[in-house]
Formats: structure tokens, sequence, C-alpha cells
């Protein structure tokens, strides 16, 4: 099995491969992918390419209807580099609420001068700032992000409000007890003095679900004056526009933000920090690790973890003679069609999984028959199914 890497890829990760991959420079030898940041909606995908992995969580960089529609997995590593963005969210908290940046910079323009103590102990009430304990943290997205900066603010003696009205099980289980979990986006604007945002990009017509641009004229209306905003999450989650307006008024003291762009890297009250909130070797690491073995277990397998266009599904490890693996679109009566097709060459079905995920399904069959290229072929040619692959 072959795999290409659009991006450098942490060895750690890449160690993990057994003798069974073989990596090659050109992505049109490629069973596999990995990636990071590097833009692929431009590329052509070759018939053989049957999983990209993305180290990190957002896909952005990646044709995901496209990928799909040529059944070709796309997976992501959410949760793998939650404890850095963690620790930079903490750090921007900090920078928000004591001016460091002003300080640092002006004890720069001070330092030659041979007096620089004396001025240090005259001017740094210039930059004099608030601390964090007793404050009112508002989390927006508890998810693995989400809830570590919770329960780290709550350490720390913040007073900290959650609101997710999606939240997971896991992270329900692993979320302080002391968090106050509040049952709309309004709470939170009311009653923090300080507002993370940690929810995927989302465009709905609900306004409940919708997250584009959520931190609008309206939700700062709603706010405490003087209130700060930190975005670790995605850039189109705040309105440029609004924000500046609400910066210039005193309305929002500070807005924090890991993704800067032409507009807001300029605005007065505005830290920008260049998009580092994964960019430590832990990080990097520790996404290596959970995209190598996620490629592994579906190639290996067939299962599916952390899809990003395709259902999670899992087979576990296949006990019988064979296993074939469908993408396929969602539409009624595949299944009838699949079991067919083994019944037309005489192949016993011993287990079957099907998932579905909006206009896409995967289904994975257990059979007795350990030469399944006959009955591959009669599934390839099935009105809607994408992709197939003989697992085993």
């Amino acid at each position: 099995m072959k795999y290409n890497c659009l991006n450098p890829i942490a060895e750690i990760g890449l160690n993990i491969f057994t003798e069974q991959y073989e990596k090659v420079e050109n992505i049109n030898d490629a069973d596999v992918v990995l990636v990071r940041s590097a833009a692929m909606h431009e590329l052509e995908f070759n018939d053989d390419l049957k999983a990209i992995a993305r180290a990190g969580a957002g896909v952005n960089n990646i044709p995901l209807d496209k990928c799909a529609e040529q059944g070709i997995v796309v997976f992501n590593t959410p949760g793998a580099n939650a404890n850095g963005v963690k620790e930079l969210v903490i750090a921007g908290l900090m920078l928000a609420s004591r001016d460091i940046v002003g300080g640092v910079n002006w004890v720069q323009t001070v330092k030659d001068d041979p007096t620089v103590a004396k001025l240090v102990e005259k001017g740094k009430a210039k930059f004099a700032g608030k601390e964090i304990l007793g404050k009112k943290l508002g989390v927006i997205g508890l998810g693995a992000i989400g809830v570590l900066v919770a329960n780290a603010a709550n350490r720390l003696g913040m007073k900290v409000y959650g609101y997710d009205p999606f939240i997971s099980v896991d992270s329900a289980w692993n979320l302080s007890r002391d968090v106050v979990h509040v049952k709309s986006r309004d709470e939170i604007y009311r009653e923090c003095d300080y507002i993370t945002v940690h929810t995927p990009l989302i465009e709905d017509s609900d306004p409940g679900v919708n997250t584009k641009e959520m931190i609008n004229t309206d939700s700062i209306s709603k706010m405490k004056d003087a209130v700060v905003i930190l975005n670790f999450a995605r850039d189109l989650l705040v309105n440029d526009t609004d924000i500046e307006i609400a910066l210039q008024s005193g309305k929002v003291s500070k807005y924090v933000t890991d993704f800067p762009n032409e507009k807001t890297a300029k605005m007065n009250g505005v830290l920008a920090i260049p998009h580092l909130g994964a960019s430590t070797e832990e990080s990097e690491d520790n996404c290596a690790v959970m995209a190598v073995k996620q490629l592994m277990d579906y190639m290996e397998n067939g299962n599916i973890k952390n899809s990003v266009n395709y259902p999670n599904c899992d087979a576990g490890v296949c006990a019988t003679a064979g296993r074939i693996a469908i993408c396929h679109r969602n539409i009624p009566n595949m299944l009838t069609q699949f079991t067919g097709a083994f019944s037309a060459v005489n192949v016993n079905i011993t287990d079957m999984v099907n998932k579905s995920r909006g206009d896409y399904a995967y289904t994975v069959l257990d059979v007795e028959s350990s030469d399944n290229t006959e009955v591959a072929a009669k599934l390839a040619k099935i009105n809607g199914v994408l992709k197939v692959r003989i697992v085993k």
C-alpha cells in the first residue's frame, strides 16, 4: 500500500507504518494521502486513491464533496491538538487582561537608555491591567478544546459558563461540575466578561444552529461593556466590520484572534496571533500518530473513524475469508442489490455493517470467499456505487 505526504508529517507518525506501506513522491501513485495545510481543491485524483487524512482538525483545504463523489474517505484528527490550542487560549486571556504586549514593545523603545530601570518604574502604570480571578468566562462550544479551556479557566478561579446544544457524552463526562451549563448563547453574552468561541463553522437558517458570523452587531449589543472576545476556532465566526465598530466604541475592549486577515491585522484593539493554536511539537506529533492509525485501520480493516465526508463505521477485524467495503450514495434498494450480487455468484455473507451520513453511505460485508474479484466487479456496476474495495 502506497502513501504520499503533501506536507511534512511528523516522523513519529510515519514510523507507525509497517513494511506493508511504501512512501511515494507522486500523489498519482498513492493509495492514501497525508496532508496538513496544502491546498487540494485544484488537484485531480486518480481512481486508486482511497483515503486522505488531514493531520489536524480543519479541512477547508480539501474538496470534501468531490472526494465523496469519488469514494475517497477524508479523515481529520479532532482533539489531537486540543491541549496546544487550550494553552494558547489561556495565554490569550492573559494577554487581553494585562497589557503585556504593549509593555514588552515599550521596553524595546527605551532599552538603550542608561536609565531604563528608572523609566520602567515610572512608565509601567500605562500598562496596568486586570486579573482574571473571579471574572466570568463564557465558552461557546464544548468539544475537545472547549472542555479543556473551561476546566483550565475554572482551576484558575474564573466563573465559567458553557454552551453547547450538541455536547457529546464524552465531553459532558470530562467537563468540570463547577462549569455552569447554560441553554442559550444569549445568557453567555449577557453574563460574561470574557467570551471564547470553539465551534465549527456552520451555515444554517436556524440562528440557534448557525455559527457563521455569530459574533456580530446584534450579539455584541447583548454583551457587557468592555467585554473581551477570543476566537481560536474559525475566522468566519466573527463579523470583522461589526467587531471593528465595537472596538472603536469600547463595547469590546479586546479581540484576540488566531486568524489575522487583511482587515483584523490592522485594527486597534486586536491581538492577532499567526495561527499558532496547534503549532507545538506535541500537537504535530499527536496529529500525525492519529492520522496514520486511522488510515491503517481503514486500509487493513475497512473501518472508518473521524471521517468528515463518510459515516463512521466499526466492523472490527475480519475473522472470515473475505471482506469488501463499498462507498455509495445513500439511496433506496442498495443493500438488496449488494446481497443479490453475492447471491448471483453463490457467495455467503456472514456479517454486514451499513452506515449512512447525509447523501453518502458506507457498507462493509464479511463473506466466506477469499476470491472476490468477480463480485467486486459486479458491485462496481451498480448505480449509486462510488468505490468498491476488497479489504481482505
